[in-house]
């Protein structure tokens, strides 16, 4: 079962038809929507500010989400993948966004929607990455638009498979 704990008076709440794998760890002051799965060995700490997730988000295995003390909450909107180890901390994460595998992204970025970050980058600080566009490298600089077709053929399948994914870890048919 996973570690869902309490911390400075805070409980973390959840939509409906949530999934948390058995060694997932969820503390602190977190809110998720609807459809959402948080996955083996992902953390999501709010336990120095606030996180807030929306409807359809997938926190993939070995993801961390945290924030940073009274400073740097961390808001993610609907339909964001959150990709294997990837590192999303006191940033927002606007909807339809894949933050890919090993990326990470700091403090008071902001990723706007339609987006995608590649597998490895990293968004510094005060970022600002603008809406329907791919960014990659270290640092995370922008290199093409997004198509709406890739908007919605990757990024919203994306989401979709991992609610389908989900389904069959709560013994859903």
């Amino acid at each position: 079962m996973a570690l869902i704990k309490s911390i400075r008076g805070f409980t973390p709440a959840f939509g409906k038809n949530c999934y948390l794998a058995d060694n997932a760890t969820v503390i602190g002051d977190v809110v998720t929507g609807d459809n959402c799965s948080i996955w083996f060995n992902a953390v999501v700490r709010g336990d120095v500010h606030y996180i807030r997730i929306g409807h359809n988000v997938n926190i993939q295995d070995g993801a961390v989400v945290h924030c940073t003390f009274e400073t740097a909450p961390t808001k993610i909107g609907n339909n964001v993948s959150v990709a294997h180890k990837a590192i999303v901390h006191g940033c927002t994460i606007e909807d339809n966004v894949l933050i890919g595998m090993n990326a990470v992204v700091m403090d008071n970025a902001v990723v706007g929607k339609n987006s995608i970050i590649a597998a490895g980058a990293v968004v510094l600080e005060n970022t600002l990455i603008e809406p329907g566009s791919v960014y990659a490298g270290i640092p995370a600089k922008k290199i093409k638009d997004i198509s709406q077709e890739l908007t919605r053929d990757l990024l919203e399948r994306i989401s979709k498979k991992y609610i389908m994914y989900a389904g069959w870890y709560r013994g859903d048919t």
